[in-house]
This record gives structure tokens, sequence and C-alpha cells, in this order.
């Protein structure tokens, strides 16, 4: 069967917004607005900074363009999307809801990149199931008419 045509281009777009989304969680709760900055003082950091850490783990497979990756990671943006969503509306500073609206627009490039990404190769692979279980059809048909008819089990 031939590979389906992937587009590099909606490839690389996933791969920028993912990076983008983790930057901009980086600095968003790091620099930008951290939690509680008198613990951030004290202990270093705001631990909210660790909500990235999913977004680390489908880089790789981003990286290498794999679907299965792609896949789940699409699933994974749509939490970022709702964070965002809930905090444009909510956070009382302009410039959260301004980094909120980013947040927003890179979750939705990352997931409309990842679903068409993916997408020729889910209809491939839907069109070679269909196709071998038409020949599998096929073949019990034919086995099933030549019993029936007096093929060679008929005699």
């Amino acid at each position: 069967m031939k590979q389906p045509e992937l587009n590099p281009v909606l490839r690389f777009g996933a791969i920028f917004s993912l990076v983008g989304l983790i930057a901009l969680t980086f600095v968003w709760e790091l620099v930008v607005a951290p939690w509680r900055p008198e613990l951030s003082a004290l202990v270093g950091i705001s631990w909210l900074v660790f909500k990235l850490i999913p977004l680390l783990l489908p880089l790789p497979g981003v990286i290498k363009g794999k679907l299965y990756t792609l896949q789940w990671a699409s699933m994974l943006v749509l939490l970022y999307f709702m964070e965002g969503v809930v905090r444009a509306f909510s956070d009382s500073s302009s410039v959260s809801r301004l980094m909120a609206s980013i947040e927003i627009g890179l979750a939705v490039v990352f997931y409309l990149c990842a679903i068409l990404y993916v997408r020729p190769a889910k209809k491939a692979a839907k069109a070679a199931k269909v196709a071998q279980s038409g020949q599998a059809a096929q073949s019990l048909h034919a086995t099933q008419s030549s019993q029936t008819f007096g093929g060679e089990n008929g005699r």
C-alpha cells in the first residue's frame, strides 16, 4: 500500500505552536504572573510552572511527526485551550488576559495542525481496512460458492 502524502507545513505548524505554548506557559507562570509572588521568591519558582510538564511529553514525537503522538497530544492541548478560555474571562489583569488569548490561539493552531496532519494517514488506514475486509469477504464467498456448486470439497 502506498504511504499517504503528509503535509510538512502542518507538522511544522504543530511543532512551532507546541513550542510556543511551552514557552508561553514558562514565561507566564514564572515572570508575568506568578501564582503567589511571595512564595515564588521564597521557594524560587511558581508551582504552576509544573503544568508545562505534560506539554513536554509529546514534544519528541511531535518533532518526529509520529501520528499516534499527534493524535493524543491534540486531545491534551484541549486542556490548555480550556484553561486559556477560563483565564481570559476570569483574570483581572489585562496582561494575563492577553496571555490567555495567546494560549487559546496557540492551542487552536496546534489542534488544527495536528488533526489535519494526521487526517490523510487515517483515511488511508481506513481505506486499507475496507479493502482488506472486502478481499476477505470475496475469498469467503468464493469458498462457499465452490462448496455449494460442487467444487473440490462438494464431491
